[in-house]
């Protein structure tokens, strides 16, 4: 392990030992503090977030833009405070800290008996999500985790997600994949972060305008098992409690080919996505390039 990766495991250690036993106004004033040093410094992560709000508010003056960006990186570290305390808080806490508009589509989903997939983008804490699915709810769920070097921070990543009651695959294609379809066979509950896919793999989509990358995963998964795909959104308000809707089921297509319905359902995904991003752009925490403009510099400005 280099001295780099020791150094960012050692961090993630002091944050879930030491965040988690502070009060809670002293972390969300810490994880403020954080981020608007952050914001300050305008590293890479802060550009790219930055550049990303301009394609979601594309009229938006520099000023306005430096406003998403300063309040993003709030939203960001109010992600990370919560997560480190997530560990910590009692089971009332939990089922009180998540206000989701259409959980019947959910609970109504599972009662079928064919399992449910739910797909988020990267908005507000889609951890404290799946911690209230399980608490609140009593719904055990599988996920999948990207291996995270250094190996012990991934090890920390799932023992913490494990701790929620989450059961965790590590991502490995179609391992990962069978175990999913398993699970939704059987009437499970499967929960992906699904806005981001930057391998060959990808299904291409329109997304704010332009061309983007996002996971076939979802909607294969649908088509296979039969399970209903239920996008999600998340947002936070100026309360402690974080505010979601659980949308309608994106339908399979009756006709074409598998190819041509993944296109087209992941595509109602990426425009449910964006319906929620676009009304609170400043808690999608895309600090990474995205648009494929920017992977491929023949394509577009990066």
């Amino acid at each position: 392990m280099s001295a780099a990766e020791r150094l960012t495991d050692g961090l993630y250690g002091l944050g879930w030992s030491t965040v988690k036993k502070l009060p809670e106004p002293v972390a969300a004033k810490l994880g403020r503090t954080v981020a608007d040093a952050a914001w300050k410094r305008r590293g890479k992560g802060v550009r790219r977030l930055e550049a990303n709000y301009a394609r979601v508010v594309p009229d938006a003056s520099p000023d306005r833009l430096a406003e998403l960006s300063r309040a993003g990186m709030r939203s960001y570290l109010r992600y990370w405070m919560e997560s480190f305390r997530l560990p910590a808080w009692s089971p009332e806490r939990v089922r009180t800290g998540f206000d989701p508009k259409g959980a019947h589509h959910l609970t109504d989903g599972l009662a079928k008996g064919k399992g449910v997939i739910l797909a988020l983008p990267h908005l507000a804490n889609w951890d404290l999500a799946g911690a209230w699915v399980t608490t609140a709810l009593g719904i055990p769920f599988t996920t999948v985790a990207e291996r995270l070097k250094p190996e012990t921070l991934y090890d920390r990543f799932v023992a913490y997600r494990q701790g929620l009651g989450m059961e965790v695959l590590a991502h490995s294609g179609a391992s990962a994949f069978g175990t999913l379809a398993r699970r939704l066979r059987d009437g499970g509950l499967v929960c992906l972060v699904a806005d981001r896919d930057l391998s060959a793999a990808g299904v291409e989509v329109d997304f704010f305008g332009e061309r983007a990358r996002m996971p076939a995963g979802p909607a294969l998964l649908a088509q296979q098992t039969g399970a209903q795909l239920l996008p999600v959104t998340l947002w936070y308000d100026d309360s402690p409690v974080m505010q979601g809707r659980v949308h309608p089921a994106v339908e399979v297509p009756g006709m074409g080919t598998r190819i041509e319905k993944t296109a087209v359902m992941t595509q109602a995904l990426a425009d449910a996505f964006a319906s929620g991003i676009a009304e609170h752009p400043e808690d999608w925490h895309m600090l990474q390039r995205l648009w494929l403009a920017d992977l491929d510099p023949a394509k577009g400005p990066a």
